[in-house]
């Protein structure tokens, strides 16, 4: 989006962030799902997941101050802000946007996987983690010690390709005692694992996870800023 960006240039200073897109849909996923969110959509990402539906973030973007994305933010009205990606953690000025953010008084969550430090996150956030499974490629980068830091205002995703990133994913749900700590959320990989196939393991484990399906790919399908 041109609309406010500054120059394109390298930022010099952690007030500043590259950023695909600022756009307001319905959330599709998580505890607020169906309601009306604007979204931070940040540039870049250090993985590489098979799955991934948000390759066109990984390059380009435009570089925005802070401040105009709190305008712009403002513009749109949404009680509800996602900051998402890409990997937004990889930009050392997301901890600002997100204290900024939360200091305005909107209820912010974080999209992350679980390969970032999640040091510094402000604590009025809700981080949702995407843990790595083994069908995603980029199981390696996951760092579980961050998994203890979350409390109960925070959630935990598991995107699962195939029955293999299920019975990983339930031992790790298990082993952790993620359930116990917060929300945790099995999603079926889009056009991979259908969501009829997944929903009975849950309900034949009693796994204690909620299912999740993208309700933003029910409506527009794969289509940006949706």
């Amino acid at each position: 989006m041109s609309a406010g960006a500054s120059a394109a240039s390298p930022a010099t200073s952690a007030t500043r962030l590259k950023i695909t897109e600022i756009f307001h849909s319905l959330q599709g996923e998580v505890d607020t799902a169906g309601i009306a969110t604007t979204f931070i959509r940040l540039t870049g990402c250090p993985l590489r997941c098979g799955y991934c539906d948000t390759a066109y973030a990984f390059y380009g973007g435009e570089w925005w101050e802070v401040g105009r994305v709190l305008e712009r933010v403002q513009e749109l009205g949404a009680r509800y802000v996602c900051v998402t990606g890409g990997e937004p953690l990889a930009q050392k000025g997301c901890l600002e946007l997100l204290r900024r953010l939360c200091d305005a008084d909107l209820r912010v969550s974080l999209e992350t996987s679980g390969a970032m430090s999640l040091a510094g996150v402000d604590p009025r956030v809700v981080r949702v983690v995407d843990v790595k499974t083994p069908g995603s490629g980029e199981v390696a980068r996951n760092r579980y010690e961050e998994l203890v830091t979350l409390t109960e205002r925070d959630q935990v995703k598991f995107v699962l390709c195939d029955r293999a990133d299920y019975e990983w994913s339930a031992t790790q749900v298990r082993e952790r005692a993620l359930a116990e700590r917060c929300t945790v959320w099995f999603s079926p990989s889009h056009e991979q694992l259908p969501a009829r196939e997944l929903a009975e393991w849950i309900l034949a484990d009693r796994l204690p996870v909620r299912l999740q399906v993208q309700l933003h790919k029910i409506l527009w399908g794969n289509t940006p800023g949706k």
